[in-house]
């Protein structure tokens, strides 16, 4: 569920959220910012994870991660156990580590700068995947929207490729069939394909070339 790139807020996902809980189907929420306590508001109303934009600093994504795996903690408790390791007690850990146990964690890489320092992003304890946004990515490369651009196949390679090193999973968003394809060929594991509203767009489509197909020529046509 998408809240960066449309006017909806995270209230207004709640409804489609459980209605897909209810089928069993995983709510990751992509938030708009790179803000903690949007992180952890976002787990806290029952999103089964997060997918946060345009992580380029990896002790950013370290607070961004702890927000979403190690709430409650907060504030000096989850610095210091940043920086020291040291959980309040064995009871909180065991607590923590039970609450987030199945709470998602995805950064997504859209820039140079992300590709530069992908190895310390990618080894960033508790981050499960690395999502490519190939629109930011392939602008920040000089490439805009060139997806069989050797140098855009080549970055989504390397992006697989470091992150599987890391036992962390990565993909992309792709609506095109064989952009999405390609992408498991070269070993993607996160799979996002597409939008319901894209999704509607290409049964529109299909239908109304049927049916103007079968209306005969266009002079014939009533409209």
């Amino acid at each position: 569920m998408n809240t960066e790139h449309n006017a909806l807020d995270m209230g207004d996902f709640h409804g489609m959220q459980f209605a897909l809980q209810s089928r069993g189907i995983a709510c990751l929420l992509r938030i708009h910012n790179r803000d903690t306590e949007d992180v952890a508001k976002a787990c806290d109303a029952y999103a089964d994870g997060v997918v946060i934009p345009y992580a380029e600093d990896a002790e950013e994504l370290r607070r961004l991660v702890a927000a979403a795996k190690y709430r409650p903690l907060k504030g000096a408790a989850v610095e210091r156990l940043l920086a020291e390791g040291r959980w309040p007690s064995d009871k909180t850990r065991r607590y923590v580590e039970e609450k987030s146990a199945n709470t998602f964690f995805a950064a997504m890489i859209e820039s140079v700068t992300a590709l530069e320092r992908l190895d310390a992003l990618c080894a960033v304890p508790g981050l499960d995947a690395v999502f490519m946004g190939p629109n930011d990515l392939s602008v920040s490369m000089g490439i805009p929207e060139e997806r069989d651009n050797p140098l855009f196949i080549d970055a989504m390679q390397r992006i697989i490729a470091v992150a599987a090193r890391h036992g962390v999973a990565a993909g992309a968003h792709f609506s095109h069939l064989p952009h999405a394809l390609r992408m498991i060929r070269q070993g993607a594991r996160f799979i996002p394909f597409s939008s319901d509203l894209r999704f509607v767009q290409l049964g529109l489509v299909e239908s109304l070339a049927a049916l103007r197909g079968a209306s005969g020529p266009a002079k014939d046509r009533v409209i």
